[in-house]
């Protein structure tokens, strides 16, 4: 693998757009644009932990702010607003997310404080209408992490992060999540970061294995690729949509903050990206 990006904090929620990889860097507070040439520009400092990322349809950004449990709107004088309020349906920081294409947003949230101890708590996904209506997409998520939608629009499957398993729903056209069912069972992997790719498989980042695997429906792994350190998300992106970009880092939680062991790495794949993110 390439090494494109290091002396990062923690790295999370990559996403192709314009031409640029876009992502969080949790404890440098920022959001952040990598170009062809390795250059990173700060797009903007998020005071509350930026995670999951997306886009409206006119092209504002959408960042979930962890820590106080918001999603925030870009807009294009760079000053970030309130986009809606999540805290009375996250039970804990929130986390990824995905916008489809009318801008719904589904966001996930850790459940609990499981970085000081605490044990996993099932957890609300979040859905947020484009004005910012707040509902409960689906309840009892075991920890939703890194989530995707099919280039149809049809169908939403996230990662259930401790349950070790990707979780599918059919979408209606009010955007609620229908007919819940285990779209691949990958223990001993754990999902964290997700990415599709035209042949319908999905990319999987797994930092306790420390590996990303290509999973295809029913939960055979078509591919691995070992990391060497803990593996937290993936992209595929490039002119192409054939580059495999990877965050990757020693560790999360309180060492990452000072550690910056992270970084960005990008390998070449034969099947290009598709869907959303």
């Amino acid at each position: 693998m390439d090494i494109v990006a290091t002396g990062l904090s923690f790295t999370e929620a990559p996403r192709w757009h314009a031409g640029r990889l876009f992502f969080s860097d949790f404890y440098t507070h920022r959001v952040l644009a990598l170009d062809a040439q390795g250059h990173l520009e700060t797009i903007v400092e998020v005071p509350n932990q930026p995670s999951g990322l997306g886009w409206l349809p006119d092209g504002r950004m959408l960042i979930v702010s962890m820590l106080d449990r918001k999603l925030l709107r870009l807009e294009p004088d760079d000053q970030l607003v309130e986009h809606a309020d999540l805290s009375q349906l996250a039970s804990y920081h929130c986390n990824d997310m995905v916008v489809d294409a009318t801008g719904r947003a589904y966001v996930g949230n850790f459940g609990s404080d499981i970085e000081s101890g605490g044990v996993p708590v099932a957890a609300n996904l979040i859905k947020v209408e484009p004005d910012g209506a707040v509902s409960v997409a689906a309840a009892d998520m075991v920890f939703a992490n890194g989530s995707v939608i099919t280039p149809d629009g049809q169908m939403l499957i996230v990662g259930e992060t401790f349950a070790a398993r990707l979780t599918a729903f059919d979408i209606d056209a009010q955007g609620d999540l229908l007919n819940r069912r285990e779209w691949a069972n990958i223990a001993p992997h754990a999902p964290d970061g997700i990415c599709l790719d035209a042949e319908g498989a999905i990319w999987v980042a797994d930092p306790v294995g420390q590996c990303v695997v290509r999973v295809k429906a029913g939960g055979e792994i078509l591919q691995k690729i070992d990391t060497g350190r803990s593996a937290f998300a993936c992209m595929l992106g490039g002119p192409d949509l054939k580059t495999l970009y990877i965050c990757t880092a020693d560790g999360s939680g309180a060492d990452a903050k000072t550690s910056r062991t992270a970084r960005i790495e990008a390998v070449a794949v034969t099947v290009a990206g598709a869907g959303r993110p």
